[in-house]
């Protein structure tokens, strides 16, 4: 029989509505609405779900404030991690919110209504309280905290939901189960002991070695549970994750270990987010749960320390195990006898016997330069399957940002890069001129501010899906503003690969520009027939830091295009 849920009763807030389903289908349509976002799906399904109960809705502020102090429901009820909706003020008074509102919560994938809000109360976010309270610092190092401050809006929307429909998934959905449908699962099979193994990483080996010792010892089943909703930035994207875990699924021994997806948006909140985990495996059925040393940590802070300690997380789910009514399985750190061709656990290895391990860093740097990686250490499917999905950098796209004023000589240089690397081979090459995008991408845009951060936005989203696939991109808008040079890098290396963006800054003097200008628009500008002219009447923000400047009053493009190149050696690219 599956473990009972945090608080007796499961809260399958979708089997409980369904026979209103419909109704409530008609009434959303009628209703104002909130579009979610991708945290907010995440922590909507496993509120209708059942895998946060005992949460019927997203919290009021009692429930809020006792939570972030205490790590309890204002009921009493044991919950370490704030679940919120958060709303603007704007959109308070645009849907005319207020207690006893009813509000439709829209996917943002498709539009697709998934349940109704009952608004009992609208509260600000006390952002430095629960920044402090909940993951112990203000520090913007921390995923969790710079996402409450620059991506949270300034008020909360508590109240209990109606479920409407589950959301639409067309990946893995054979592995997609609700804590009911796990449940079900586990009787079928007669499970009764059940091993969750959390994890937002591939696995390798050693964590087939570890899960399966945790098994024998308790006489218990495992569970892959990994989380496929919101991770670290920069972490294995899902789509190649499960199919690393899928492949390690034959190796375990008949019958032994089972594979479901978790869509949990994680907050890296260290303690309080292992016993998150805990209480959320509860609800699926689990009885046993491992715990990680730094289990859900967020690496270093500000200062270069570790925001948590390495047995934290451990020591506080220990302290709630009798309340919890799971068992805590510490993790044990694995490694491997070259001798003997096992792994064994490393506080049992005799002292002098010879191992071996290969670390995160080591790993990502062999997938980098396509150096081999040893059977000992992982399957060869488990590296087959993150070889396609992180091929060496000399097969990954790239994109040279060429940011100056205009007649800087970025647009001659871009096109003399392009040529050596078409020279070169073994990519495509795509280049993005400013001219040339906006008369073909951004033409209904203007010259104002938001316009000309608007345009550079539509280059980094080009550029960031060429670089995905592969391709060089040269990019050489104007781009005279930092935050939309930020913001550009950022959306590219997020989509098209982390690392594999660099700026430019033609550093050409305006004088220089304005001097071999042979089109006069500088002098057209200085009349005033041009307005919102970069370097004349509007404002040019120099790079704070650029991979490289250059200047082609002092070097000539043949030199420019040669240091470029240069940089994308050093770099491995090509």
């Amino acid at each position: 029989m599956a473990n009972a849920p945090h608080g007796g009763i499961l809260k399958d807030l979708i089997a409980r509505d369904a026979p209103i389903a419909a109704q409530l289908a008609q009434e959303a349509d009628k209703l104002p609405e909130i579009i979610l976002s991708e945290r907010h799906l995440c922590d909507l399904e496993l509120i209708i779900n059942g895998g946060f109960s005992p949460l019927e809705g997203f919290m009021n502020q009692a429930d809020y404030k006792s939570c972030c102090q205490t790590m309890r429901l204002a009921d009493g009820a044991l919950f370490p991690m704030p679940i919120t909706l958060d709303v603007s003020k704007e959109q308070i008074e645009s849907l005319q919110l207020k207690p006893g509102s009813r509000v439709t919560l829209r996917d943002p994938r498709d539009d697709n209504a998934l349940a109704i809000i009952t608004v009992s109360d609208i509260y600000p976010a006390e952002k430095s309280m629960e920044a402090l309270s909940v993951f112990g610092s203000e520090d913007l190092a921390h995923p969790a905290i710079s996402y409450l401050q620059k991506s949270v809006k300034e008020f909360y929307v508590g109240g209990n939901v109606q479920a409407i429909s589950k959301p639409n998934y067309y990946d893995y959905v054979a592995l997609r189960y609700t804590p009911a449908e796990l449940r079900q699962h586990f009787n079928k099979i007669s499970w009764r002991k059940v091993v969750a193994f959390q994890t937002r990483n591939p696995m390798h080996r050693a964590h087939r070695e570890l899960t399966v010792r945790a098994a024998r010892q308790r006489q218990a089943n495992v569970l892959i549970h990994p989380v496929v909703g919101m991770t670290k930035p920069g972490d294995v994207d899902h789509y190649t994750r499960v199919r690393v875990y899928s492949s390690l699924m034959p190796r375990y021994p008949n019958g032994m270990a089972t594979l479901a997806l978790l869509p949990l948006a994680m907050r890296m909140g260290g303690p309080r987010e292992a016993l998150w985990h805990a209480i959320i495996r509860k609800n699926f059925g689990v009885t046993h749960f491992i715990v990680g040393r730094d289990h859900a940590g967020p690496g270093k802070n500000s200062d270069g320390k570790d925001f948590y300690g390495p047995y934290d997380a451990q020591e506080l789910v220990k302290q709630h195990t009798e309340e919890l009514g799971i068992e805590m399985v510490p993790f044990q750190m694995m490694t491997y006898l070259p001798g003997s061709d096992e792994y064994q656990p490393i506080d049992e290895v005799e002292p002098g016997t010879q191992t071996l391990d290969i670390s995160g860093t080591e790993l990502r740097r062999r997938l980098r330069t396509g150096a081999p990686i040893p059977d000992w250490f992982s399957y060869e499917s488990v590296v087959k399957t993150l070889r396609e999905s992180y091929p060496p950098k000399d097969k990954q796209g790239f994109t040279i940002f060429l940011t100056g004023l205009y007649n800087s000589g970025k647009d001659q240089i871009a096109r003399a890069l392009q040529t050596k690397l078409n020279e070169q081979g073994g990519r495509s090459v795509s280049l993005l001129l400013g001219e040339t995008v906006r008369s073909e991408l951004s033409s209904e845009l203007g010259f104002s501010p938001e316009d000309r951060h608007k345009n550079i936005q539509r280059i980094a989203f080009v550029a960031a899906e060429l670089t995905r696939a592969g391709a060089g991109v040269i990019a050489a808008p104007i781009a005279p503003y930092e935050r939309s040079r930020l913001a550009a890098k950022e959306t590219i290396n997020k989509t098209g690969g982390s690392g594999n963006f660099f700026l430019v800054h033609v550093a050409t003097p305006l004088e220089y520009c304005e001097k071999t200008d042979r089109k006069g628009n500088y002098a057209k500008a200085r009349a005033g027939e041009i307005k919102g002219f970069t370097g004349v009447d509007d404002v040019y923000e120099k790079p704070a830091k650029a991979d490289l400047t250059v200047d082609l009053s002092t070097m000539s493009v043949a030199e420019i295009t040669h240091s470029i190149i240069l940089l994308l050696e050093a770099n491995g690219l090509i």
